[in-house]
């Protein structure tokens, strides 16, 4: 019993004293919360003020800048009241001052009008005492005048009965002398002035045309059927050439020309009569060297890409050539054919430089002659461009031109000057001789043009039109100096037994109708390309 006393005891006390020791624990951890909790409260105050005292600061520096505005807006408010004050000062000045001076004005008028109307008082005085003496006067000599007519009367029919002859009769036989007289002179003085003036005329005309000839500076402008395509080494010939010649053969199909890789020395041959497609082939060949990728896919591509650049260039041409002779307001359309001329020769003359030739030589005539220059040099350039336009016609070049000029609206004397320029029409205007003279000129010159180059080009387009009739064919190129008709077919109007029939009903056509040397070769070609595309 004592025992379970004494544990029980020792449990009482122990829990008392557990409840003391828990009460001190809980009573430190409160303290320290509320030690935390003041410390966070007073940094939230001091955050809390400093807040305050940031915002009090940004609101002064607000209310400072808002009253710097409203002083400045004030000051400048003030400023244009006082400048608009001024402003009406001056002109209430100045319309004082322009009142005083228009009453002072009125003033001098008004004095003026008073001279003047005494001036005109006295002037009119005058005037009537002058009337009256000349009243006086002409009554004196109407007088005079009624006496001398009946004393001329008199003397009159004294001499016309001395003489048997009436005045009238005297006065027609003294005209006849007179006429005869001055017919003769007239007549005589007539001929030695037409005969001078032919001197004179023959003189002037040979000198302004060799000072035309003299001050215009031309180079001999012959052009052949070949371009020479300078390559860096000969190794590159094969790879223009390809595997079993396929790239030659796709170049020539592509651009209608004969290439021709000899032994010559780092140079390819490009033949063809027709100077465009020379030049078309000579730029293609010309990416593709420099590109390295050679193969007939490529050619093609490169060759399409070539025909548009060459459009482009054309009309660069006519635009660079246009400004340089100072020609101005030309239609685009004749522009374009004027950089067409760059690549057309007439007997073997560049004609383009051959227009602007004559189109310098023109303006040089016109002006020594004093004619209108700008017009001159105008016709001058196109009197030719007839040549050039991209259709066939039966009209000569000359009326073509000069329906050209009429379509795009040209001046009445230049179109003359185009048409009649070969004689084709009437010339109307003198600025149609001056053309047809330079005309003359240029091609006259030594060195300046060939005959026979303009017959052989006209044959190998008479050869490559005679193909063209045939239905189903697409391209059509002369080579070889025209000893060779590559006629290129569509594939899918045009069959194998058809493109055969169609080379011998060619080839018999030519031996029916043109002239040619030795004999011509038709080839008909027809591929068959097949294409998809993956999407």
């Amino acid at each position: 019993m004592s025992n379970i006393l004494m544990m029980f005891l020792t449990d009482l006390v122990a829990l008392a004293i557990g409840f003391f020791v828990g009460r001190a624990l809980l009573k430190k951890t409160f303290q320290s919360k509320d030690a935390d909790a003041e410390i966070r409260a007073n940094e939230v105050l001091k955050n809390a003020q400093q807040s305050a005292e940031n915002i009090k600061k940004d609101k002064m520096l607000e209310a400072k800048e808002h009253f710097l505005k409203l002083k400045t807006d004030f000051e400048d408010d003030s400023n244009k009241r006082k400048n608009i004050i001024l402003q009406n000062e001056q002109r209430v000045k100045q319309m004082e001052q322009t009142a005083l001076q228009s009453k002072q004005q009125a003033a001098q008028l008004e004095q003026q009008n008073i001279r003047r109307e005494k001036e005109l008082e006295t002037l009119q005085a005058k005037l009537n005492e002058q009337t009256e003496v000349a009243k006086k006067q002409m009554n004196l000599a109407a007088k005079r005048q009624e006496e001398a007519e009946f004393m001329l009367a008199q003397q009159v029919e004294a001499l016309e009965k001395i003489a048997n002859l009436t005045a009238d009769q005297a006065k027609q036989q003294l005209i006849d002398a007179i006429k005869g007289e001055a017919e003769t002179r007239a007549s005589g003085f007539i001929k030695q002035t037409i005969e001078e003036a032919k001197l004179t005329a023959t003189k002037e005309s040979k000198k302004i045309i060799i000072e035309t000839i003299q001050r215009t500076a031309a180079e001999q402008a012959i052009e052949n059927c070949v371009s020479v395509f300078n390559i860096e080494g000969d190794e590159i010939k094969g790879k223009v050439i390809g595997r079993e010649g396929r790239n030659i053969r796709a170049l020539e199909a592509a651009t209608g020309v004969e290439v021709i890789v000899d032994d010559t020395p780092e140079a390819i041959v490009i033949s063809s009569f027709d100077p465009v497609r020379r030049e078309i082939a000579r730029l293609s060949l010309h990416r593709l060297v420099q590109d390295g990728r050679i193969h007939p896919a490529r050619i093609e591509e490169v060759v399409a890409k070539t025909k548009k650049d060459i459009e482009n260039e054309i009309n660069e041409i006519g635009e660079r050539t246009v400004i340089d002779l100072g020609v101005h307001g030309l239609h685009p359309e004749l522009i374009r054919m004027i950089g067409r001329m760059r690549f057309r020769s007439s007997y073997g003359q560049n004609l383009l430089q051959h227009s602007r030739e004559v189109a310098k030589m023109c303006a040089t005539m016109a002006s020594e002659l004093g004619l209108n220059a700008k017009l001159a040099k105008r016709a001058g350039l196109l009197h030719d461009i007839g040549k050039v336009w991209h259709e066939e016609q039966e009209l000569p070049h000359a009326l073509l031109g000069m329906e050209l000029a009429k379509k795009y609206k040209e001046h009445p004397e230049v179109i003359n000057a185009i048409g009649a320029h070969h004689d084709e029409i009437e010339m109307t205007s003198m600025i149609s001789p001056i053309i047809q003279i330079c005309d003359s000129i240029s091609g006259s010159r030594p060195g300046a043009r060939r005959e026979m180059m303009e017959s052989y080009v006209q044959r190998l387009r008479d050869l490559e039109a005679l193909a063209l009739s045939y239905n189903g064919v697409e391209k059509c190129y002369a080579i070889q100096a025209g000893r060779e008709l590559r006629v290129i077919v569509d594939s899918e109007n045009v069959t194998d037994e058809i493109a055969s029939k169609l080379s011998f009903d060619i080839s018999q056509k030519i031996e029916k109708e043109m002239q040619y040397p030795g004999q011509i070769k038709v080839t008909v070609i027809r591929e068959m390309r097949s294409v998809a595309y993956a999407k």
